[in-house]
């Protein structure tokens, strides 16, 4: 009798301890691509923290596809073994399912594949790799320049708006003004040659450090998740700006102008009148690119919101060194025809005098046709 007893006790803890392993092997697997920055992948990863402690059993794998070349390959394979294509980030793989974007409706759909894998047997989409097949699509709100076709229509819009706003920005007269003094001073010291490598090295320093402050905005901008609301803030303010220039067209020096603040002149005056080296030269374009935020940064920051909203880091890092290479071009043109004699320094602060209200005029028409085409490409759902 007692080995009978003993027998089936053995038996029940044997069949306990089977099903308590099942239950703990058992994993609901996720496979999810993001991209660093999106605001969608992190209104996901939210999501998925907060129903965590409901679902023990659920493993989320997660790859970050802005940043790693190895991701992208790995998430192109992904799409192949579930006979999807890529359409943007995030992008889950559950069980045969993949999910694209994230919104309240996506959440639930979320929710409810994982309480069906608590109830039903749900393969690891790591085995649906090794398989391939098909799967069933989920689409949500995610941002339209994740479509494939989308994303060809916005590289037709996106790089031409760069290398307008930066030709716009590029025949601001501020930065003309400081060359200007800058070349000036190093001539006063006699040393003809010295004007070039001068001339060249404070382009070199600004485009530096614009292009070091363009990039920190973005990254900010990215990493936020406020890139939507940012783009419409900057549509209304290229608009504002443009309408600023044509004041400064139709009204000069009422009010305020758009340029370096008169109070702030001298003391710009002072530091650049102290240079007379290549090594000052480029350490004061760092100091200088402060004093010229005010009057140059308008396109800069209305293009930044565009790059957030339309384009990944890596393409945002290439269209902003294409920006600042035109924004210091004429900088670049002024240094060389100063040196190789073609003008002087006396000519070139006549030509900028006498075509002042007219570059405003070029600039504030550019500017407000740059802001309504951004709310023309959000209307048309390209943003």
């Amino acid at each position: 009798m007692k080995l009978r007893i003993i027998a089936v006790l053995l038996i029940a803890f044997a069949l306990v301890s089977a099903f308590a392993a099942a239950n703990e092997d058992k994993k609901i697997e996720l496979v999810v691509f993001h991209g660093q920055g999106c605001s969608h992948c992190v209104a996901l990863r939210t999501f998925l923290d907060s129903i965590q402690p409901k679902y023990p059993e659920m493993n989320v794998i997660e790859y970050e596809v802005y940043f790693s070349q190895t991701n992208r390959e790995l998430w192109q394979k992904y799409a192949d073994a579930f006979g999807t294509t890529i359409q943007g980030v995030p992008m889950i793989f559950i069980d045969g399912k993949n999910i694209v974007g994230f919104n309240d409706k996506i959440g639930t759909e979320i929710e409810q594949e994982i309480q069906r894998c608590t109830k039903e047997e749900c393969p690891s989409p790591v085995d649906k790799l090794k398989e391939g097949g098909s799967s069933v699509s989920i689409i949500g709100e995610s941002s339209p320049k994740d479509d494939p076709a989308t994303t060809e229509a916005l590289k037709k819009v996106t790089i031409p708006a760069v290398i307008t706003a930066a030709a716009v920005d590029a025949i601001n007269p501020c930065e003309f003004a400081i060359l200007i003094i800058l070349l000036t001073t190093i001539l006063a010291a006699g040393i003809r040659k010295r004007v070039l490598y001068a001339g060249l090295a404070f382009s070199l320093s600004i485009f530096i450090s614009y292009y070091l402050m363009g990039l920190g905005l973005y990254s900010a901008i990215q990493a936020t998740g406020i890139s939507k609301t940012f783009y419409v803030i900057m549509a209304v303010v290229a608009i504002i700006i443009g309408l600023f220039n044509l004041k400064d067209y139709l009204w000069y020096g009422k009010w305020f102008i758009m340029e370096v603040p008169l109070s702030w002149r001298p003391r710009m005056k002072t530091l650049l009148k102290g240079i007379t080296s290549v090594p000052g030269a480029f350490l004061i374009g760092f100091v200088l690119s402060l004093f010229l935020l005010p009057c140059t940064s308008g396109p800069y920051i209305v293009i930044l919101g565009l790059l957030a909203q339309t384009t990944t880091r890596n393409h945002a890092m290439v269209l902003l060194l294409l920006y600042n290479f035109i924004f210091i071009l004429p900088m670049i043109g002024i240094t060389l025809a100063i040196y190789f004699g073609f003008t002087t320094t006396e000519k070139a602060e006549e030509w900028r005098q006498t075509k002042l209200k007219m570059l405003h005029l070029i600039a504030g028409v550019i500017l407000i046709l740059l802001g309504i085409g951004m709310f023309i490409a959000m209307k048309l759902g390209m943003i």
